[in-house]
């Protein structure tokens, strides 16, 4: 018997997209949270879900290991947490369920238990913890293995004070202490579990799939910009960051332990505190710790200084939340980005000789075809290494969500990452968008193609003139086809659509408006 089996429900096998793209990252957010109670002085172990097929494999883990306390912690450093899908929620609450059956005490943290505390305790959870939980999950997890056996959370409410940043159900309503404070310095967490974590796996699934192998790390928690499709629930709009000595050692630790070839720092926005960058190439320098790295950060941060020394630390790739290549899309997202700056962020990064990707998002309130189109073009004309295409997306908390929340249906959540339904009346449907995605990757391929045919092809051999004349001919067929169902999409009642999203213009056709190079 354990103390504590840690757990999360990203599992790779119920994601077709994922499972297709096969780059699993361990749960990093559970890791911390393994490090800080084993600090404490508990006896932990880890089911990863990872690998696993679904929540029956857990039922296995918890005969092994009867653990006296589950605790379903959720990785916050992977976006796919944040969006909260379905079908991970589904198989968090079988989890929690089974916990629950075999004896032990629950309690749950991350995104989803944040927004949505009530219906984890309705499925087996003792306390939802709210928001960061690297502290509150070691006071938890002694209040409630140092409770009398039998005894509730709301008979321990009469005797004791719960900690900060948890939530409970009473007899007739939740019930939640002060939401705490995230951690300011975060060089005091340990650094992430491990060897808790079936390494090899993840090394031979990505050595199968692309010859290499990539492990993830963070340098900050939070996000300080203002995008309002951009959920928060877990740090909000606060920014803290790791001093570069203490990442250049972790970085150090992993490449003489675990050996990755690839390393990819989680952050939502890496290198934002002035001189970061800098500071850090100087360590991972002076420790020898160079591995090959890829971030996520902001076009208007990729100055000439920082871009300089990304390559000296070893980054060869940054991706940018681009979105749309209409300022007046990035104005109504408040992204506060203009797209002459993204034109220099992916020049500059060009030239250093570290790979660009786009993140592109359609359908946001008030986008016309023209303003699609500006967004092909965008990526026609910067023509970056790699594009990441998506729908808006409404999440709780945020600004975007209020807009559309009347409009909201059934369905509040993407059943897996690859489902591109639009959950708001935009000025298209669903199976527009994901034509639009395919379509526009198709497209991509060929101008690739066309202006640096030494890359390596996805599709089989186009470098000769014929072969691609014909990708070229099938691509235009391609945006024909899309034609045609842009206009079986096109919304036919746009003054019954709020204001914000009532002015959307006829679309013209998408194929007159692609002839052009």
């Amino acid at each position: 018997m354990i103390d504590i089996l840690l757990a999360h429900s990203n599992f790779v096998a119920l994601d077709p997209k994922q499972s297709a793209r096969m780059r699993p990252y361990p749960p990093l957010a559970t890791l911390y949270a393994a490090s800080m109670l084993r600090d404490a002085g508990y006896r932990i172990a880890l089911f990863d879900a990872t690998f696993a097929s679904n929540a029956a494999d857990f039922g296995e883990a918890l005969n092994i290991h009867r653990p006296r306390l589950v605790a379903l912690y959720e990785d916050n450093f992977n976006f796919l947490s944040k969006m909260c899908l379905h079908r991970m929620r589904t198989e968090a609450l079988r989890m929690l369920g089974m916990a629950r059956a075999s004896g032990a005490r629950c309690v749950a943290a991350g995104s989803d238990v944040t927004d949505h505390p009530t219906v984890y305790l309705a499925h087996g959870a003792d306390l939802a913890l709210i928001g960061e939980a690297d502290h509150t999950v070691v006071e938890t997890v002694a209040l409630l293995l140092g409770a009398t056996p039998g005894s509730t959370v709301n008979d321990l409410a009469q005797t004791c004070t719960l900690p900060d940043g948890v939530a409970w159900q009473s007899s007739d309503c939740v019930k939640s202490t002060p939401r705490r404070p995230s951690e300011r310095r975060i060089d005091r967490f340990p650094v992430p579990a491990w060897d808790l974590v079936e390494v090899e796996r993840y090394r031979n699934a990505w050595r199968n799939a692309h010859g290499y192998f990539s492990v993830n790390m963070a340098t900050t928690r939070g996000c300080p910009y203002r995008c309002n499709w951009c959920a928060k629930p877990i740090w909000g709009q606060q920014y803290a960051v790791r001093s570069p000595r203490a990442v250049a050692s972790e970085l150090s630790q992993l490449k003489r332990t675990i050996a990755p070839d690839h390393i990819w720092f989680a952050d939502d926005i890496f290198g934002l505190k002035r001189g970061w960058i800098e500071n850090f190439a100087v360590e991972v320098e002076a420790l020898e710790a160079r591995v090959p790295f890829m971030i996520q950060s902001r076009a208007d941060l990729m100055t000439a200084d920082a871009v300089t020394a990304l390559a000296r630390a070893g980054c060869s790739e940054v991706w940018l939340g681009a979105e749309s290549g209409s300022q007046k899309i990035l104005d109504a997202m408040d992204k506060d980005v203009s797209i002459a700056e993204i034109g220099d962020a992916r020049r500059r990064l060009g030239e250093a000789g570290i790979r660009v990707g786009f993140f592109l998002q359609f359908g946001y309130p008030g986008e016309t075809h023209r303003d699609i189109m500006l967004t092909v073009q965008m990526v026609r004309d910067l023509l970056p290494d790699e594009i990441g295409v998506s729908v808006s997306y409404p999440l709780p908390g945020t600004r975007f969500h209020v807009l559309v929340r009347d409009q909201l249906g059934a369905q509040v959540n993407w059943i897996d990452s690859g489902d591109l339904a639009m959950m708001f009346q935009g000025p298209y449907r669903s199976p527009f968008y994901r034509r639009l995605h395919d379509v526009l990757h198709r497209d991509f391929e060929y101008r690739q193609l066309r202006n640096r045919p030494d890359l390596p092809l996805k599709t089989g051999d186009w470098r000769h003139g014929r072969q691609l004349a014909e990708l070229a001919r099938i691509v235009e067929a391609e945006w024909q086809e899309l034609d045609q169902l842009e206009k079986l999409h096109r919304n036919t009642h746009p003054t019954q659509l709020p204001p914000v999203m009532a002015a959307i213009a006829a679309p013209k056709p998408f194929r007159r408006a692609l002839a052009a190079p």
